[in-house]
Formats: C-alpha cells, structure tokens, sequence
C-alpha cells in the first residue's frame, strides 16, 4: 500500500524539481560557452534542433544571455542572445553553456 503511494508522489516531487531547474536556468541569465573541442564551434541554430540552419560558430567564452530552455528529443536546447550582439539570437544546447 505504501509503494502505490510513494511512487506516484516521488515521481511528482522529481517533476516539480526538474521544472525548477529549467526555469532557474531560464531566468538566471549570463552564460558562457564552455567544453567545445578545440578547433571546433557551438552552432548558434535559427531552432531548437539539428535540423535548423547554422546561423553562426561559436567559440569557447562566447558570452550568452540564456531567455528559455525546452527539451527536444534527448536535447535540452536554449534560446540565447550574445551579450555583445543582442540582437543575435538562435538556439545553442544546453551541454555547453555553464555560468559566469
């Protein structure tokens, strides 16, 4: 009986924390690139997939200001603005940004 329970409400409470995350990473604004290979770039995408086109190459310490995050497939991709292009805007992953 306990089980029946503690399942469903762990699987709520997990819910609710992986919908604070996202929403913290949304409205904590400034990131930078980090974790690219070197000799390589993270693709600033017109959308929040690898189906959409490439708009620009970034490099590692690229600074970002982070608007919202949304899970595509295995993704969780992000909609960013650089700091020092604000109007620049696409879609980075998730994988590659930390905080400054």
């Amino acid at each position: 009986m306990r089980k029946a329970i503690l399942l469903p409400l762990a699987a709520f409470f997990l819910g609710v924390i992986v919908q604070a995350e996202t929403a913290a990473a949304a409205s904590l604004g400034q990131y930078e690139v980090f974790g690219v290979e070197d000799g390589d770039m993270l693709k600033l995408r017109a959308g929040p997939g690898i189906g959409f086109n490439v708009i620009v190459g970034l490099p590692n310490g690229t600074a970002l200001r982070v608007h919202s995050c949304e899970q595509t497939g295995g993704t969780r991709w992000c909609r960013v603005s650089l700091q020092r292009a604000r109007g620049l805007k696409g879609y980075v992953s998730w994988a590659y940004l930390r905080k400054i």
